[in-house]
């Protein structure tokens, strides 16, 4: 079997969470990505999608893959998917990983992002595992945080 995936495999290849600024708050690879090539993928993803209008689509045919980005307020939430992926439900994806966010950290803000990356990637890790959706209910990907808290606080 291949390594290569195939031109029908789905999947996600990445994620940010970059500001206004196009600072990149959040960065997770699920395909390899050399680290010197990331910070030129970034910013060439992010001034794709920030130099964009309100009224565009919100996904973006960039390269061999496609873009489905979402705004909420001053961050920018940019996903890499292959060409097969449904651009709706990672669209819907991304709502869920917010409202996520917004449940762990009562109206999530991007000091929150900044001070809580760990947590923020153990979010992430619930619902994304190799590139693929495995989890979607808020409660069962908030479960582990919710553990650690309490074991935390003793």
């Amino acid at each position: 079997m291949s390594a290569r995936p195939s031109a029908g495999f789905r999947m996600i290849k990445f994620i940010l969470m970059v500001n206004r600024q196009g600072q990149t708050r959040l960065s997770r690879y699920y395909t390899p990505v050399e680290l010197s090539r990331r910070a030129l993928l970034e910013a060439d993803v992010v001034r794709c999608c920030l130099s964009r209008k309100k009224d565009q689509c919100s996904f973006v045919e960039y390269k061999d893959f496609k873009l489905v980005y979402r705004q909420y307020a001053a961050l920018y939430i940019v996903v890499g998917v292959t060409d097969s992926e449904n651009e709706l439900s990672v669209y819907e994806l991304v709502h869920n990983f917010v409202e996520v966010l917004d449940k762990y950290f009562s109206r999530v803000s991007e000091l929150d992002i900044m001070f809580n990356l760990d947590r923020v990637h153990i979010i992430l890790d619930e619902m994304i595992q190799n590139g693929h959706i495995v989890e979607t209910n808020k409660s069962r990907i908030l479960a582990p945080l919710n553990a650690l808290d309490k074991m935390a606080d003793g």
